[in-house]
């Protein structure tokens, strides 16, 4: 096992990093994983449950042709971000016991940014849909718009720019 590097861009002399196995890496990680994804989790099957029943309301019969569209799109989406995001307990499930944790977190993440791509376009189009039924106005697509660029800048600009700011750039 090698050494962590120290910790040069503090200059306190410090070993930064883990001392564990590729196992215990993978336990490690695969634990964070699930608790990222019972967030994720929770927030998807909320919002399918809820677009699951909008078909049932009295005004559905109302809604534009286009409307209608935007509301099978969005159940659809749902539907895949909510069986990406199961996926991997599922994945777990059918591996466990033999001996490739480290490669059942890969794809388990692997998974888990599909699902959360997939809850992005989801909440994209239930918001577009919610909002034009709501107002029948104009400013609904730029309001969309604003919406989905925070979503992106919380979910994948921050973490990114993070990720370049405080790694270093001599670690593997």
């Amino acid at each position: 096992m090698t050494r962590p590097a120290k910790d040069q861009a503090q200059g306190t002399g410090r070993v930064r990093g883990r001392q564990e196995t590729p196992e215990e890496r993978a336990d490690r990680q695969w634990v964070d994983l699930m608790q990222e994804i019972r967030v994720a989790q929770t927030g998807v099957q909320i919002l399918f449950g809820f677009l699951l029943t909008v078909v049932f309301a009295p005004r559905f019969a109302d809604l534009s042709d286009t409307d209608r569209a935007i509301y099978v799109v969005t159940v659809s989406l749902g539907a895949a971000a909510t069986g990406a995001l199961i996926g991997p307990v599922s994945f777990h499930r059918l591996v466990a016991g033999r001996r490739i944790k480290p490669q059942t977190v890969v794809w388990a993440s692997r998974l888990t940014f599909i699902g959360l791509v997939l809850l992005l376009a989801t909440l994209t189009s239930a918001l577009l849909l919610v909002l034009r039924v709501a107002t029948d106005d104009t400013f609904v697509p730029w309001l969309v718009t604003g919406l989905v660029v925070w979503y992106l800048l919380c979910w994948y600009a921050l973490p990114l720019w993070v990720r370049h700011r405080y790694t270093d750039r001599d670690e593997s």
